[in-house]
């Protein structure tokens, strides 16, 4: 896995874990002599400015990318209070929005149907590393093959009595969507948000047991998905927190 960046170096040593290759320009390495330390064990290279900027996507890199293992990832844990399900995202700036969103909206793991690879370069910058601590599964490679896994998963978690809650326009004719703030957030949930632009597709709207709605103004027909994730994800937050300070308060 390539992180770019030295934000996303601190990020995954603050996990603890370490890189395994670290590629740098010399005045990074004199610049930051206690990340470097602490790096002491990976196998570095010091390069130029110009050979940085041709390895790496970052249009203006900071001085240094390195290599970490996948396998160091988040594994998703076997019980899921909640989940966030998006399928098929296309746009690495929405994806990495929704995934930093997820891990401020303490969701236990994301499931992704198809779409744009997750730990691509523009996704783990968008996402602020998000991906080093939030535990992913994304489902394909095909985006057939990831919208009849996705259905099976959702299925089971239905079946298990965990609400699957489908997130559609104000005006849908397809489902009768309650206002987010009508649900009980407190119940064990996946959220499950569709696509730009195609929206959710129609089998999985199908597994889902719930439906609400994000209330905006007509004179937009819709709201970027990683905008309408922001509200819905915190809300669930609150509604935790209410009934906690409520029960002990």
């Amino acid at each position: 896995m390539l992180l770019e960046g030295t934000h996303l170096l601190q990020e995954v040593l603050r996990q603890g874990n370490a890189p395994v290759e670290i590629i740098s320009t010399e005045a990074w390495w004199q610049g930051h002599p206690a990340l470097a330390e602490r790096c002491s064990q990976a196998r570095w290279r010091i390069v130029t400015d110009e050979v940085l900027r041709a390895a790496l996507t970052t249009v203006t890199p900071d001085g240094v990318a390195c290599l970490s293992p996948l396998d160091r990832l988040p594994a998703v844990p076997p019980e899921l209070d909640f989940l966030l399900v998006l399928d098929r995202i296309q746009d690495p700036g929405n994806l990495g929005t929704l995934l930093r969103t997820a891990l401020a909206a303490d969701v236990n793991a994301v499931w992704m149907g198809a779409g744009v690879d997750p730990l691509g370069t523009k996704v783990l910058r968008a996402s602020a590393g998000a991906l080093l601590q939030l535990p992913h599964q994304r489902f394909g490679p095909s985006e057939a093959m990831a919208i009849s896994q996705l259905r099976q998963e959702l299925k089971q978690l239905a079946a298990l009595g965990v609400q699957v809650v489908a997130t559609l326009v104000p005006d849908s004719t397809q489902a009768s969507p309650i206002p987010y703030w009508d649900l009980d957030w407190t119940l064990p949930t996946a959220l499950v948000l569709g696509t730009e632009g195609a929206g959710l597709h129609p089998d999985l709207q199908a597994c889902c047991t719930h439906a609400v709605t994000l209330p905006h103004s007509a004179r937009v027909e819709s709201l970027n998905v990683a905008s309408a994730a922001v509200p819905l994800l915190l809300e669930r937050r609150r509604a935790t927190m209410t009934a906690t300070s409520q029960q002990f308060g």
